[in-house]
Formats: structure tokens, sequence, C-alpha cells
């Protein structure tokens, strides 16, 4: 049991970090075309500061084929890097940079009055029953509802055409690792709850109520949703797609949903998502609360959780002022309140490897002047 248990674990934190064969055989065309770029190209009104780039260079001398920094502020470009190998439009998975998105939509439909962040579970998927019943959204999408972790790895076993209400009843089933609200486990398998809800109150599937709600609003035309493993199943095939990582999408279309997240879920002079909805998802949830599992990569760092979104630095009353969602891929989005400043760091390789070269570089970013 026990190295069954750390080869789990071993799946589950490091899930693209050697990359996931059905998506290289199926994918040969993005990975084409994310390896055929000129060494470097940049773009912008504004020069990149010599600290960054050179950050950004030392990322991809540590093995990154090669990445994509885009930055922004109030929907206007600061500066673009592609360097290395990575083309302009590569297609590239970003494992937990997902999860800003799932909880985008879950709050779109918040916005509709169908769900309730505070309300049980159990209103909207009955076989939640017992103290699970009393699990809320809002404890799903801070990781705090008890479902348990990473090292479970229940939702990324589980079969890529398989419902998300099926997916949710085998969570259903298992025991609680916690009462509801009171831990902080980072991925477990609690997303895929959230978005059997959001199906079980609209009636549609994730991924055709993420293109009319998110994707197309945004202009968002290479997103997509697998699973992860994907075992061959493409995402036209995939009713229970990974929740917590399973975006498969472009630098472009990234910065297009946090263009829309900066500018309070506006895009395009259409209100996507309420300022209210934008607000909660950066909330801090687990001030007080055990952080019983972070991630590798976050357990030096003082951040707490919103919804969806690590919650860097907050104010006193608990207003996130940083917010951002890196995956275990590398791809690192956020966004900077303070400054109106946001931007990502695109990019396929493993994030321990980069991690410190990305946080120097924003670092270096936010300390320019306006």
């Amino acid at each position: 049991m026990r190295a069954r248990g750390r080869l789990l674990l071993a799946v589950g934190i490091l899930l693209g970090l050697s990359g996931c064969v059905a998506l290289l055989v199926r994918g040969g065309k993005r990975l084409y075309r994310a390896t055929t770029a000129p060494a470097v190209a940049s773009q912008g009104p504004v020069a990149i500061p010599t600290t960054v780039r050179k950050q950004l260079e030392q990322a991809v001398q540590s093995g990154a084929p090669g990445l994509t920094a885009i930055v922004m502020r109030q929907g206007r470009l600061l500066f673009r890097l592609d360097l290395g190998k990575i083309a302009p439009d590569a297609e590239l998975p970003v494992a937990s940079a997902s999860k800003w998105m799932t909880a985008a939509l879950v709050m779109s439909v918040v916005d509709d009055g169908r769900l309730a962040l505070d309300a049980p579970v159990s209103r909207y998927l009955p076989d939640f029953t017992g103290a699970a019943s009393r699990i809320t959204l809002r404890q799903l999408l801070a990781q705090t509802s008890g479902t348990g972790s990473l090292r479970d790895g229940l939702d990324i076993r589980q079969d890529p055409q398989m419902t998300l209400a099926e997916s949710a009843a085998e969570v259903a089933r298992r025991p609680l690792q916690d009462p509801p609200g009171t831990v902080f486990r980072y991925g477990g398998p609690g997303f895929q709850v959230a978005g059997a809800a959001v199906e079980a109150v609209t009636g549609e599937r994730w991924a055709t109520l993420f293109d009319e709600r998110i994707a197309r609003p945004l202009g968002m035309h290479h997103t997509c949703w697998e699973h992860l493993p994907a075992h061959g199943v493409s995402p036209q095939q995939t009713r229970n797609p990974l929740l917590q990582g399973g975006v498969v999408t472009t630098a472009d279309d990234y910065m297009r949903f946090l263009t829309m997240l900066a500018q309070h879920g506006r895009y395009g002079g259409r209100q996507v998502l309420s300022v209210q909805a934008v607000d909660a998802m950066e909330k801090v949830q687990t001030l007080g609360k055990p952080m019983a599992y972070r991630p590798p990569g976050a357990r030096d760092r003082a951040a707490q959780y919103a919804l969806g979104n690590w919650c860097e630095r907050w104010t006193e009353a608990g207003d996130c002022t940083l917010v951002s969602s890196p995956g275990a891929f590398g791809t690192f989005p956020w966004i900077d309140r303070t400054s109106g400043v946001y931007g990502v760091f695109f990019v396929n390789s493993r994030l321990l490897r980069v991690a410190a070269y990305f946080y120097k570089a924003r670092d270096a970013i936010l300390s320019q002047p306006e």
C-alpha cells in the first residue's frame, strides 16, 4: 500500500513533468508548432528590463525549451517576449493554471443565481450525505472541503469518458479526510464536484458552457479541456475534464482571460463576470486554517488560498492584492492589483525548475516605475 501511495503521489504531483504520453501522441502538431520559432522575438512599447530578460533567459537555460512572457496593464500590452524554441501560438497544457478558469465558470453560474457559494452542495448533488452534505461551493473552490488532496489522485485516475456527475458520485462515496471548511489540502477532487454542480443546474456540459460563457466572449479560440492523463480520448469525447488541471491553451488566450479578471470581469465592452464575482474569487479563504498539504514549490511561501487561485498578498480585510495560479507544467499567470500590472509566463517545463526565475522576473517587473 505504501508503494502504491508513493506511485499515485508521483503521478499526481509530477503529472506533466516528463509530459503526458497521450498528449504527445495526439499533440504532435502542437508540439511541432511550439518548438519551431525564432530564438528571441520581443514586442511592445516598453523595453524589457534587463533583470527580467536575464531571469527568463535563465529559465530557458535551466531546461525549459522555450517560453512566452506577456505583461500588460489596463488592457494594454507593456511587452511580450518569445524566448527559445516556442511558437507564438503554441498550444500547451497549463496544469493547475486551469483552476482559475474553473472558478470563473462556476462564478458565472453563481452570477445567474442558480448556484450559491455558501449553500450545501447536497442541494445540487444529492449523493452527498452526512457530513459531506454540508460541503459548500466556496469550500470546494478554496480546497477546504475535506475531500482530500493531490496525494490521493482520485480525479486523476478517473475515466475521461465518465460524466462529471459520475465523477462527483465517486467522491461522495469516499470518507471525508477533514470536517468541511476546516483544513486546506491542495489538489483534491473538489473541483470535479463543483463542475458536477454546474452541469446539474444548467443542464449543459462543462466544455460547452465554458465556450459559451468564457471562451467565445473573450475570443479564446485555442482553448480546450482535457483529462490528464487523456488515455487517447479527444477533448470532444471528454465528458470528465480534469477541472483542476486539464486546460490546453495559448499564451494569447490566457492573457485574454487575465485581462477580463484584471478589468473586474469586463472585456470588449461586455461584463463577462460581475465585479462581485471577481471580488469573491480574490478573497482569502484559508487564514487561520491548517495548510495540511501544499504542492511542491509553494511550501516555502507564505501564500494563502482564495477561490481557484493563490492569494500571495492581502489586506487586513482579506482582499487579495497579488494573486496567481502556477501549474506543474510551469505556466505562471498572475495579477497585481496594487499596480494594475498582470502577466503570464507561458512554458512547458517543470515548475520547480523555473519557478524561482519567474518569481524574480515578476518582482523585477513590479518594481519598475509606472
